[in-house]
Order: C-alpha cells, then structure tokens, then sequence
C-alpha cells in the first residue's frame, strides 16, 4: 500500500493556507500586499500577524520597492505591494466577516519606484463591494518616490464577504501596499450605518508623550492617532491618572489619547483647526462629520469654571454655528460630534474660544473628521454571487470576472447578463461559457442561479453526468450542453420539464450520454416506479396519521375556545373565512359584525342614487352619503367586476368592528343585501394623502407632513401591538391614508389584513403576493410570508414620499424606486437635492434629515435591520419635539451635559454655502498640505 503520510501534510497545508485567510482572534484581516518569499510575519510595533495577499486575489503582480526606498525603521508592509496591469477592476475578497457589522478598512500605499520608471501612478479608484470609497490621488502625500499614504473608511458589510476593488480609470497603473479589516462595535460611530460610511480626513493625538503614530494595542481597534504638537503655538497638558469611563460611549477614544491635550498659551487665545474639502468626481462637495474629545485633566479649584465656545467658520467673517460647551469633569470622558453632514462649502475652520464666564481657556485633546460616502448600491443578489464565484472558481474562469458580476453595469461580468429590477438586488438571468476549454463536472453551483434563463456550456471538455438539480430552476428554459463528453442518461426532472415545453435542451455530440436507446429510459422508468411502489405508501400512512392527530388538536381547541368565548368580537381564522365562498357561510360570519346593518335600499337613499363618487379602488367605488341625522358617511360598494370578493368583505368588515383607534377609519356600518356587499365609513373630507403629495389639493406644509407621519405610524403602531391577535395591514400606501377635516391622518383599507401570533412569531403564509408597486417589501416577495417589518419597510415608502413630494418609482431617465433615489443623495450629504421644492424654506432641516434616516431604516432590505412600529413611533415623536421646539443639530457623549444639538439658523434653508466665496476669509487661511490639508494653530 502507498504511504498515506503525504496527505496529511495535504490536508494541514491546506488548513493553514485556510486559516491565513481568515480573521485572527479579534477579527482583524492584516494583509502585505506582494509579499513574497514567506507567508506571514508578527509586525515588530503591533505584534500582529501579516499575511499575504496571494490567497485574497488571483490577479496582480507582486513586487518588492526598489532598495533606495527600504527604511529599516519604516513598516515591513510597504516594502511590497501588489500591482495591477491588466484589466479594469482587479478586487481582494474578504470572507468569514460578520453581516451587518461595522468594520474600518484601511489600505496603504506606497509606489517606491517598484517598475523603475520613476512615474507613480496620477490617481485611480477604489471601491468597497459596489460602492465607491474614494479616489486614490498619490500627489495628496507628496511628490516624493517614497511618500506613503493611508486611506481609511467605515463601513457596514450587508454581507459575509466583502470585496475592495482598485479601478483603473487611465491615470496609471493601479497599485497597493497593505490591506487591513478591523471590526467595531456597532454602537461606536452611530454615523455610520447601512446607506453611510465615512470616509476618514483626518485623525490627531494633540500633545503626545512620544511623537509616534499611536494605534494596536493602545487602541483596541487599531485606529490611527497621528501626533501633533506645537509648542510655540500651545501648552501640552499630561496626566498618568485614569481617565473614567462613561455609561454610552459612541467612539471609545483610548485612554493615552485622552491622556494629553492642549490648551492656548494665554487665556484669551484660541485653538482653531480646518481642513478644505476634497472634491470626488461624483461628489464635488462632499459633507463632513466632526468628533471632538475633550477631558478635564486639571483639578479645578470649586469656583473655578471652563467654558468655551465651538464655532464652525468665523462668526465675524461668515455666519457659521456656534455651540456652548463645558467638560464634564475632572477626568471624565466627552465629545461634541455632529449626526449630520455640515452645510456644503469649500473650506471649513474650527475655533475654540473661551467664553466670558470662562476663568480658564480652552482645551483639546484628540478629534476626527469624517467625510460621508454613500453605500446605498445593491449588488448582485448574494446566493447569485456565491454561486458566480464558485462557478469561476471550479473553472478557473480569467476574462473579467472580478469583484461583483452584475454591478455597476459597464463592469459586468463577460458572458453573462443580469436583471435589474427597481427594488431589490440584480439577479444573474444569463450564462455563456461556450468554448472557455471548461473540464471536469458540471457544478453544483448553477442550481443556486434561482433566476437563470439560459445556460450555455456547449464546446467543452465537461465529463460526468447532468444534474438532475437543474430541473428546479423554474426560470431556465434554455440549456445547451452539446460537444462535451457527459455520460449517463438525461435526469427524469429534465425529460418532464422537455415533454411540458418549458426546457429546451441541446445535447448532440456528446458520445457518451445516452439518450435514444430505450434500456437508458426503461432503467429510468423503473427506478421512478420502484420510488413510487415504496414512497406512496408511507406517504398515506404520514397523512392519515396527520389528519387524525389535527382532528383531535383541533377537537380539543374548539371545546376550550366555547368555554372561554364571553360574547367578544373575534376575527375567524384565516383558512375558515377562505372556506366561507357560499352566501350562506358569508351570512354566519357577518353575525359577529356589531355595527348597523344597512339594506340595499337604504344605501341608495343615504348615497342619493350612488350620486357622487369619491373614489374607486380594488373592492369597488366609495360614495358619498349621509345618514338620517345628517352624518356624513363614505359608502364602498362592491363592483361585481371586483378581484375581491367575500373573503375581502369579511376581513374588513371583521377587522373594523373590533379595532378602535384615532388612526384607524371608523366603520359604522355593512351591507350584505343578496349579491350587494358595501362597507359605510366615516367621512374623511380631505382625501387621501397621496392626493396631496400629487399636487391634487394644496401642498402640505413640512410641519403638517410630520404630523400626518406621526398619526400614520401610531394606527399601524396599534395594528401591530393593540390588537389581538395582532394584524399585518399588508397593504400600507400613500392611497389608504385619509385625511379628515382638521388634516388628522387615519389608515383605510384592511381587506388584505392578515392576522397573527405575535408572542409566538407564527406570521402567516400565503400563496399569492398582495401590495402595491414600489411599496411591497421585497423580503415578502421572496418568501412570501409577510410580517409586520412588511409593513415598516411599506410605511419607509410613504415617509420618503413626504420628504420629496414625489412617486415611488421615478422615471426619469429610467425606472428607479424612490428609495434608490433618495440613498444616493442622502449619501452625498444632498438634503437640498431631495427635500420637495413647494414646501420652500418652511422646514428644519435637521428633522428633515432625520426623517428621511429612519425611512432608510425602516426601507434597509432585510427586516432584520429594520425598526419596528414602536420604535419609528418614539422617533417620529422626537421629530416632532424637535420641530416645535429649538432648532438643534451637535450631540455630547457626556452625561454631564445637557442632549444639545448644533444651532444651524442660519442654515435653516438647507442651502449649500461655500465659504471660499469670501477673499478675506480665504487669504488668511494659509494651510499646508501636510496630513490631507489639516493645520491646528492658536490665535
């Protein structure tokens, strides 16, 4: 027998080369990009372990800096980088992440005349997944052969896998030093969420002990602290005590950050840091995020008191926001940060000044500056992806297929072809691999393509037999698998799919499949009647043994519902009222339904013939009426051309007799008269809402939209908490919210409402999608199984239609859901770009923002991530608060201090300003380069 002990150097060689692709204990990727020779090393400084990037990407060219440029005293992981040559977008894959988690990524650059042609590349992209995170411009370090440059960014991955991609956009060949993966906390940077990253400018340890770069371990998350210090300019302040920790800390600066600060020479001086923007092709003017970390380090004296005004640009120059700040103790934590991006300019510039109560001047320890990026791209549908990357994998595919397959479309894959749908993620619908010299088995992974049309795999050398899993792809229609060598017989799903029409399927040439002599089918055949002769059976047993067991379960029920039922108003299950399709059954059921009852007759009376149409829907017109003691009343009649027949009538006529909420349309009354069936509500004078956002009525002002989205929520609030069981309304639109008289907003229209158990989380299951376009969740559209984050992500819908005075698909230039829309410019920091023009200047906007932020919550794509009705409630509330009362936009992190927000009145408008504009403010501000343009100083 051969010796066996060479595999299991296979199979330990193969773990490590597994295990180096992955987190370390903490999460951390660290990756040397180019490295050669060896496959890892402990950082001397960090004690981290590097690896290298051959297992992350299979493109590139690795090179070592030419020798001039090594610095012993530099970091190892820029001695080599990673070169890109060929091809548009070349990408490094990151696996076994958390989905939905926050992470920094971090890559280093740092060209050390590598090809020995003494041109560094001008600039090129980079990308994280489908989303842009910034260009590479190799002069923001210098013009030296030798300068390095660090870009950071964070991110939450919607998945478990993620990509950074290099973009070859013509200004050179693309290249990278190091690559690094750091996890966060999701609490740290609430800035940051799923339609947001930040980009970091800038981040500074103002007066360290020792002037280096502090990261791992002193920061557990391996952020970069940059020195600064400047001793003619301010006076360090130190202390070796322990700095206290605070109940919620969004940032979780280290301790030996927040150890040491700065403080102006005298005391009427001031410290002043800024920056000017960074404009990116597709952002010229992109919004900022501040963090400021301030610590008490002096033991004040009891009356002693440090106070100081923050003052973004210059009052004296340009009208800018100034905040009012004290620190909250001795040694305690703190921070002034912004949720919101800045209004838009060239140039910002932070002063720190004491205030006139101030005995004493003002200190700084450490700050942050964040640009925002936009993450609001969906790339390919995820089990598409795995299932493309796989499929390349198997084949070792070249071509371009690098990063994601379907998006951004001028980048997708060669050989295939994608859906693009206006909500949801693109689906691959095309592959064609014919004649790529693809060997071995067909894989697996094309039965993970759910929405797969074609496949072609003709002109190969594929061997083994065709897999009968391809059968269950109720998409495919077209499969082409002649001249390879396949053997065996054509799987009996396939034959069935062949027989029916819905597959075509091409094998010719392939000497080894059987497929016209009859022993290959009779084999079949025989296999199928055996599986037949054996499953049957005991698939009646299982049934029989089924039926008898919910016959006695639901014995058993009934006998304790009549014991327990006190006369109350009970919605029917959901399968007795599809039962109920005789008029008989209807009847029954209506006998629960306490409300009047009208005749026929009477609704003619009271409608004056059906005189005047208010509106028409799914279930039929709604008329005008009014009762005998002159209440007026909204009659919706059943057209006998109607979709909606009995089972509707009965949800809704059922629902509305036992709920009760200011928010809800009251039901006063039913008909049931023969084949006539109508519902009698109260009158809602004003329409519906969407007939206000279409321009029909007079434009709602800001203030009165957030009432309405208020009212709106706390009915659907009431759905989903108040009732019991409690309801999924199934149907939340801008049309089935009514206004009345005073503009009190109420939910219409529950004959799509569906009942289910909450505190068992049993949410039901249909077979058919109800909704409409542009509303309907697309979680529900693939599971078919609703819930109530169906109707939060619905109610997402009708709150971006409040904030842009538009529909949910936009046209113009092609199809787009609102939502797509709205991500975009939000992203940028564009509120302007998306707030509807008729409501003027009458709106903060700061609420503003922060309504169109929980849309984006209440719209993320899975339900998951998603708010519940409750929490929008609360949050919509404090809009309101917020609108009502003082205008406010910073936030503290100290408990010490009050929850203030940045006065923006002067930016109430939510215009872009650009400071730049004023010669006087721009000359003085004379700041190098140095560090992206960042320069403190003291006045």
């Amino acid at each position: 027998m051969a010796p066996r002990w060479w595999l299991l150097i296979l199979c330990l060689t193969a773990s490590v080369h597994h295990t180096r692709t992955q987190p370390d204990s903490k999460g951390f990727i660290s990756i040397d990009c180019g490295l050669q020779g060896e496959e890892s090393y402990v950082d001397e400084e960090t004690k981290l372990v590097y690896v290298s990037d051959a297992a992350f990407t299979d493109t590139g060219t690795p090179y070592n800096i030419s020798a001039e440029y090594f610095r012993p005293w530099g970091s190892r992981n820029v001695r080599s980088l990673r070169s890109f040559p060929d091809g548009v977008r070349n990408c490094y894959t990151l696996r076994s992440l958390v989905s939905g988690l926050k992470y920094i990524f971090r890559a280093t650059f740092l060209y050390g005349n590598y090809d020995g042609l003494n041109q560094r590349p001008v600039s090129f992209d980079l990308y994280i997944g489908v989303n842009f995170w910034t260009v590479v411009n190799m002069s923001w370090w210098g013009s030296g052969q030798d300068s390095m440059g660090t870009l950071e960014a964070i991110v939450v991955v919607p998945h478990d896998l993620v990509q950074v991609c290099l973009i070859n956009t013509g200004e050179g060949t693309p290249f990278i030093s190091g690559l690094e993966l750091r996890p966060l906390k999701m609490s740290l940077y609430p800035q940051a969420t799923a339609e947001v990253g930040l980009l970091l400018r800038s981040r500074r340890n103002y007066a360290p002990i020792n002037e280096t770069t502090m990261r791992y371990p002193d920061d557990p998350y391996d952020r970069l602290w940059i020195p600064w210090s400047r001793a003619t300019d301010w006076a360090a302040m130190s202390t070796t005590a322990r700095v206290d920790s605070v109940d919620v800390d969004y940032f979780e600066a280290p301790m030996a950050v927040l150890q040491t600060a700065v403080t102006p020479l005298n005391a009427s001086g001031s410290i002043t840091f800024g920056w000017n923007a960074q404009p990116q092709p597709n952002n010229p003017l992109p919004g900022y995020l501040t963090v400021l970390h301030f610590v008490e380090l002096q033991l004040l004296d009891r009356d002693a008191v440090r106070q100081f005004n923050i003052t973004l640009n210059d009052e004296s120059r340009f009208p800018g926001p100034t905040y009012t700040y004290t620190p909250p103790g001795y040694l305690n934590r703190g921070c002034v940060y912004n949720s919101f991006p800045y209004p838009r300019g060239s140039t910002y510039i932070f002063t720190i000044k004491a205030t006139t109560n101030s005995m004493l001047p003002p200190i700084l320890n450490a700050f942050e500056v964040f640009s925002v990026i936009p993450t609001t791209n969906v790339g390919t549908d995820i089990q598409d992806a795995s299932a493309a990357m796989a499929i390349k994998a198997k084949y070792k595919v070249q071509k371009n297929w690098m990063g994601d397959p379907c998006f951004p479309k001028t980048m997708a894959w060669d050989s295939m072809n994608c859906s693009y749908a206006t909500a949801g993620p693109p689906r691959i619908t095309t592959i064609n691999l014919s004649s790529n010299g693809l060997d071995g088995d067909i894989s697996s992974s094309f039965a993970n393509l759910k929405a797969l049309k074609y496949l072609n795999l003709s002109n190969n050398n594929l061997t083994g037999s065709i897999p009968d899993v391809l059968s269950q792809l109720q998409s495919l229609t077209d499969i082409d698998l002649s001249d390879n060598q396949l053997n065996g017989s054509i799987p009996y799903g396939l034959l069935k799919r062949i027989q029916d029409g819905s597959l075509n399927l091409r094998h010719s040439n392939n000497p080894n499949l059987c497929t016209e002599d009859n022993s290959c089918q009779l084999v079949a055949k025989r296999k199928n009647k055996l599986a037949i002769y054996v499953v049957v059976p005991l698939l009646v047993i299982v049934v029989i043994v089924s039926m008898a067991t919910l016959v006695l379960f639901l014995l058993r029920r009934r006998k304790k519902q009549k014991g327990s039922m006190n006369n109350m108003v009970t919605i029917k299950p959901q399968n007795e009222e599809e039962m109920r399709t005789s008029h008989g059954g209807a009847n029954d059921s209506l006998r629960l339904v306490e409300n009047r009852r009208f005749t026929y007759k009477e609704l003619e009376m009271i409608t004056n013939g059906f005189e005047r149409v208010l509106g028409q829907g799914g279930f039929g017109r709604v008329y005008d009426g009014f009762l005998e003691d002159g209440t007026q009343v909204a009659v919706k009649l059943r057209s006998h051309s109607s979709n909606q027949g009995i089972k509707e009538f009965l949800a809704e006529a059922q629902i509305l007799t036992r709920i009760h909420h200011k928010n809800l349309v009251a039901m006063i009354g039913y008909c049931k008269d023969g084949e006539y069936m109508a519902l009698v509500y109260e009158y809602m004078s004003q329409g519906t809402l969407q007939m206000h956002i279409a321009g029909i009525h007079e434009s709602l002002p800001w203030r009165q939209r957030l009432r309405i989205a208020l009212e709106s929520a706390q009915g659907l609030e009431y759905l989903h908490k108040g009732c019991n069981p409690p309801l999924i309304h199934r149907d939340v639109k801008s049309t089935n919210i009514l206004l009345n008289a005073r503009l009190e907003a109420k939910i219409a229209d529950f004959g799509l409402s569906k009942a289910f158990d909450y505190y068992n989380e049993n949410y039901i299951s249909t077979n058919t999608i109800v909704g409409t376009p542009g509303y309907v969740d697309p979680e529900y559209q693939a599971t078919v199984q609703p819930t109530t984050k169906s109707d939060v992500y619905s109610f997402g819908v009708v709150l971006l239609e409040l904030v842009t005075g538009k529909p949910v698909i936009l046209s113009d230039p092609e199809p787009k859901s609102i939502i797509h829309w709205v991500r975009q410019r939000l992203a940028r920091g564009n509120i302007e770009g998306v707030v509807d023009v008729r409501m003027h200047d009458g709106y903060n906007v700061n609420v503003v923002w922060k309504v169109a932020e929980i849309a984006l919550k209440c719209t993320a794509h899975t339900s998951v991530h998603r708010p519940t009705m409750a929490d929008v409630v609360a949050q919509l509330q404090e809009c309101v608060e917020l609108e009502e009362g003082p205008t406010r936009d910073v936030n503290t992190c100290d408990s010490n201090n009050d929850y203030s927000r940045w006065n923006y009145n002067a930016y109430a408008s939510g215009k872009s300003t650009d400071v730049s504009r004023n010669a006087a403010f721009q000359t003085e501000l004379r700041m190098p380069t140095v560090d992206l343009g960042l320069a403190p100083a003291t006045r």
